[in-house]
């Protein structure tokens, strides 16, 4: 619980301002120094929580005594205590404010899932689970394994024995499962102090080691040969699942909602300790690393085919001089040779591509994410277009070619046969910001290879706003109509999602929405006359910003 009826020099209890006052918590020590591996520190969620509550209460006991608060709308309101013999901890109860949220209800589905895990990683913990009166007790005993098998569910495992690893040492302990699957893509989760992260140090550590460990174990075994090449990274994370939890003190974050972590004071042991228990693990389970080696191997031949297929575009001479086709770095691309069957996605943002590289179909699905908003190709000078990375990245993927005469012309050679995607898929938010880059990015197709549009090359994604969920079916819907349209004829309770943007979408909740083809929704972008989608263009797109403002955020209020 926290430190009671400590009362601070403006007349607050340390419990209350932990709850009212920014920048305070309970969890540091009188010096101001806090040293322990908590994934909350300054307590911005209960205060948030409190903030958009009608009424908020708390309770914290100490074992022999207890303070408890009231507030309403986020003000305090009165404080009770006393004497109580209790076990040690706090209780909050509260309800959400329906002026700050569409359904105030808490999304079950995601507190269930947030359990499991939370028990996946603390196999000792047991949680009582209250949903309509009903009581569902939720642990795992098995641990990180538990976790494991339910992110490779219905995948076919190609390991035999996975790698299950549990260390401490002192200040830091790490706890790990690690299995492969016949799937391409990877599935890493990572966990710091409990709490579910994207990026870090941490996660490159692990692939690092991952990579250089066996490698060196496949030389050792002959498997590859002592002067043949190593295998890659993206080679050896195919069909990679790997969950993993490191606790660790000190731990520093990019934002606040901790998806990246800054700190590497852990670094050295995660190379430690994963790397010794890695090579144990293959050294004790020589046909289960065989296999991954093997997997590897094909991964590497059909990149290495791949590139061939790209080096062949990039040697084909244009008509006139021309720059080479380099691919895009940032270009996640597709590896099958039916180039007509493969489809690139263009994201916004990297956190969009990121989640959509994890989800994807890596034999016909490339991914590639733009930086912001890409040039208005149709007010640019040959010189900025030339210049912009964005633009060029974009045409160097598709395979197309370009001519640029400096301070006069800039000239995209476009060629059907030469096209790497049969399908150019523009993949953006469905808020103000993501209408303007869908709007620059189809700007930039008409202005510079029309063709492309009029050859049905161009689609765009139509992810859901909303998804709706009552006991184990779900729906996903459009816009507020369709949200309303649902309301009149659903009669049950229902939990409904907001999805706020792509990069905030879960990786299988995002496959669901714009990367499957089962489950998607895309609009194919057509053109009837040529000359009347010319002045459309010039007219929304041009220096007159006017009219690109009414275009862009005269839907916002209908959800489009």
């Amino acid at each position: 619980g926290f430190p009671l009826l400590e009362y601070r020099e403006d007349g607050k209890t340390v419990l209350q301002a932990s709850f009212d006052e920014i920048n305070t918590s309970g969890k540091y020590s009188e010096d101001g120094v806090y040293g322990g591996t908590s994934l909350g520190l300054n307590g911005v969620g209960g205060k948030a929580s409190n903030f958009l509550a009608h009424n908020f209460k708390v309770t914290s006991y100490n074992g022999t005594k207890y303070e408890t608060i009231w507030f309403q709308e986020g003000v305090f309101q009165r404080r009770e205590s006393g004497i109580l013999k209790h076990h040690s901890g706090t209780s909050i109860t509260f309800t959400p404010s329906e002026e700050f949220f569409e359904n105030p209800l808490p999304d079950i589905k995601l507190l269930r899932k947030m359990f499991h895990d939370i028990c996946g990683l603390c196999p000792n913990l047991r949680i009582l689970f209250s949903v309509d009166n009903q009581i569902e007790t939720i642990e795992h005993p098995n641990g990180i394994i538990d976790l494991v098998n339910m992110v490779v569910g219905e995948d076919i495992p190609i390991v035999s024995n996975p790698l299950t690893i549990q260390e401490s040492e002192d200040k830091y302990k790490f706890t790990c499962g690690l299995t492969y699957t016949s799937k391409s893509a990877a599935k890493i989760i990572a966990y710091v102090n409990y709490g579910l992260t994207e990026q870090g140090p941490h996660i490159v550590a692990l692939k690092s080691c991952i990579t250089r460990v066996i490698n060196k174990w496949a030389k050792e075994q002959g498997i590859l040969k002592t002067k043949e090449k190593n295998l890659d990274g993206d080679s050896l994370q195919e069909g990679l699942v790997l969950v993993f939890n490191l606790v660790s003190p000190g731990i520093s974050y990019d934002a606040q909602t901790k998806s990246r972590i800054v700190s590497k004071d852990f670094v050295p042991f995660l190379n430690e300790v994963f790397s010794k228990q890695l090579e144990l693990w293959l050294d004790n389970n020589p046909t289960d690393g065989k296999t991954i080696v093997e997997k590897a191997l094909l991964a590497r031949r059909a990149a290495e085919a791949a590139k061939k297929a790209r080096e062949a575009v990039k040697n084909q001479k244009a008509a006139t001089k021309t720059t080479k086709v380099i691919m895009p770095s940032k270009l996640a691309d597709c590896n099958s040779r039916k180039r007509k069957e493969c489809e690139i996605y263009i994201t916004e943002g990297d956190s969009a591509s990121g989640g959509a590289k994890l989800i994807r179909d890596a034999s016909t699905q490339a991914i590639m994410g733009l930086r912001g908003k890409i040039l208005n190709c149709l007010v640019a000078t040959p010189d900025q277009i030339a210049k912009n990375a964005e633009v060029i990245d974009i045409i160097r993927a598709l395979g197309l070619t370009y001519t640029y005469i400096p301070k006069q012309s800039f000239s995209v050679h476009y060629d059907n046969a030469r096209l790497r995607y049969g399908k150019f898929i523009i993949a953006a938010d469905r808020d103000p910001d993501g209408s303007h880059i869908q709007s620059l990015v189809l700007t930039m197709i008409w202005t510079l290879m029309p063709q492309l549009v009029l050859d049905g090359h161009v689609f765009i994604a139509l992810p859901p706003l909303y998804k709706a969920e009552w006991g184990t079916k779900y729906v996903y819907l459009q816009d507020k109509k369709e949200l309303e349209d649902f309301k009149k004829k659903h009669k049950q309770k229902f939990t409904l999602t907001y999805f706020k943007g792509l990069g905030e979408a879960a990786p299988e909740e995002l496959g669901n929405m714009i990367i499957h083809p089962d489950t998607r929704k895309l609009a194919q972008v057509t053109v009837k006359d040529i000359k009347e989608a010319t002045k459309i263009v010039e007219q929304l797109m041009g220096k007159d910003a006017t009219p690109k403002k009414k275009f862009v955020f005269g839907g916002e209020k209908d959800g489009q």
